[in-house]
């Protein structure tokens, strides 16, 4: 963009402050904040006080002009802080979602400054990263080696055949190294490769060798013990750092956290260490529509700083760099993941309670069944991208 066409840096701030802070103020003026919370909860079918499975109870009255102020963020904090409870949390959540109340709550201008900032800061930066990662997957590995399955797999499953948690991630690991064409003696590489589970099973069942990087300490200590008896490595290192020429890369859940200003950087990384007639791969969450920030109950207590590309955003990023030879949506398959998640969470929490106390627990709760919402609502979608360089031949990688 030349000088002359480029916006300068604080009017994007500027905008959303002039179009937002009136309407915030104009629509709390209209009515009181129970009467409007009751009746966009009504347009979602949940009632206040009612009996139903998603119905909820209010326990303290300051819940609705909390929710009118913060939006989904003033929801999960009075959630946690017990302010509200309700027999099937995801049920609400699903039914919030599909009625799309977000858009109908103006919000403070504080969750339009979170938007602002996201624009103009690189917020994935190489910096800032590792305490983002830090921040969720490092709080310990007492929690998700009791929440996960046996491979320790943090991602959506596949539940097509299906039955059980280690099922459906099985099914998902193989499914990854079918698509990619795996075959004995190649060196793969793993970007975000997490506790090691798809680096595992590449080595144990397809007889490769695996390089996996994470920012995560915790992820590369109990992974590299776990897999110690197999020809994988975990290192603890930025994506962007990674060197070395590999036949097949793989990225299973890390494009989620390296924020739309980096998109581009994790496919140059892939056109830099893969192979000229290599295969790779890209899992990630996806949003219906391209944002800068994740949602702002998310960014303050889940994944700071994450935000999960659109289909449009991950397009770009492509875009004269690799071919796409197959996007698949298994979207709805992590509504069965999240609520498998949950059950295991739900039923070992008492072994952990001394050190996750009830704030963090109601928190927990909140993200996993919130997120199965939606999954059901089909507010986000969960791609899987095959890609290759330009001029090789088409890989067999259509497989389900």
């Amino acid at each position: 963009m030349t000088s002359q066409t480029a916006p300068t840096r604080t009017a994007p701030l500027r905008d959303l402050f002039e179009r937002v802070l009136p309407a915030v103020g104009a629509f709390a003026r209209t009515r009181d904040a129970e009467g409007i919370v009751r009746e966009l909860f009504e347009l979602a079918d949940v009632q206040i006080g009612g009996t139903r499975p998603g119905d909820l109870r209010v326990h303290d009255d300051r819940f609705y002009a909390r929710l009118l102020r913060d939006s989904s963020l003033g929801l999960g904090e009075s959630y946690m802080d017990d302010w509200w409870e309700t027999d099937a949390l995801d049920v609400m959540l699903e039914k919030l979602l599909r009625a799309d109340l977000a858009q109908k709550i103006t919000g403070s201008w504080r969750l339009r400054a979170l938007t602002a900032k996201a624009v103009l800061m690189n917020l994935q930066s190489k910096a800032r990263a590792s305490a983002s990662i830090e921040a969720h997957y490092d709080i310990g590995n007492d929690l998700y080696t009791r929440m996960l399955d046996e491979r320790m797999v943090y991602t959506c499953g596949y539940w097509k055949q299906a039955k059980t948690l280690t099922e459906s991630q099985e099914a998902k690991l193989d499914l990854v190294c079918r698509k990619v064409g795996l075959a004995p003696g190649m060196r793969v590489l793993d970007l975000g490769c997490g506790w090691g589970g798809f680096a595992s099973w590449a080595a144990e069942k397809y007889g490769c060798t695996v390089l996996g990087v994470t920012l995560s300490k915790e992820q590369v200590a109990l992974g590299n013990k776990l897999w110690k008896h197999l020809p994988v490595e975990l290192r603890l290192c930025d994506y962007r750092d990674v060197t070395g020429r590999f036949d097949r890369v793989v990225s299973i859940g890390m494009m989620e956290h390296v924020g739309p200003k980096n998109h581009r950087d994790v496919m140059n990384v892939i056109d830099r260490c893969m192979v000229d007639d290599g295969v790779a791969l890209i899992h990630t969450i996806a949003n219906n529509r391209s944002l800068h920030r994740g949602t702002p109950f998310g960014a303050k207590y889940i994944f700071p700083d994450a935000v999960a590309p659109s289909l449009a955003q991950l397009g770009r990023a492509v875009e004269g760099k690799f071919v796409v030879e197959d996007l698949h949506n298994i979207g709805p398959d992590y509504a069965p993941t999240l609520m498998a998640w949950w059950e295991n969470f739900d039923r070992t929490y008492t072994e952990i309670a001394a050190k996750y106390d009830r704030r963090f627990y109601q928190m927990w709760k909140f993200y996993l069944l919130g997120s199965a919402a939606s999954s059901r609502a089909r507010a986000g979608q969960l791609y899987q991208l095959v890609m290759t360089k330009p001029g090789r031949a088409q890989p067999d990688c259509r497989q389900s």
